[in-house]
């Protein structure tokens, strides 16, 4: 039971670190806000969102393996197979956040030049829909703990 409880809190505290992550990647992409050191920023709060990305995928494993309903119960599971679809949706629109904020930082450091107002709203709703992406992936990690909606 201890170890149960443990996979669990790991489990809610990796989508704690990524929904922290996330939401300082939505204040930071502002226009208002950007400046050069912002851009450097917005770099590596990305890459510690998609290492937290790892960390749930990770333990949601361990709890799969070592947890009390055992690896054959859970991947016979649709809800699992839904969670893990759109942890790569999150994880795929994360990539592309990623990959607009190098460019940015390449382009600062290049010429000077910060992102334009409507590449930070693009790329702000990228991180928003990985967001609220997790919030159903949430929902369904509950309904799952609970045996809600399962074989």
């Amino acid at each position: 039971m201890i170890l149960e409880s443990l996979l669990a809190w790991a489990h809610i505290m990796a989508f704690i670190m990524l929904a922290t992550f996330m939401t300082a990647e939505t204040a930071l992409c502002r226009a208002d806000w950007m400046n050069p050191a912002v851009v450097r920023r917005l770099v590596r709060m990305n890459a510690l969102s998609l290492l937290s990305a790892l960390i749930v995928l990770a333990t949601g494993v361990a709890r799969t393996f070592w947890g009390m309903k055992g690896a054959g119960w859970y991947w016979s599971q649709h809800l699992l197979h839904a969670k893990i679809a759109l942890l790569v949706a999150m994880a795929l629109l994360l990539v592309m956040a990623v990959r607009r904020y190098r460019s940015w930082r390449h382009r600062l450091d290049a010429d000077g030049a910060l992102p334009a107002a409507d590449e930070l709203k693009k790329t702000r709703l990228l991180v928003m829909w990985a967001a609220h992406l997790m919030v159903v992936v949430v929902l369904l990690a509950v309904f799952l703990a609970r045996g809600v909606f399962t074989r």
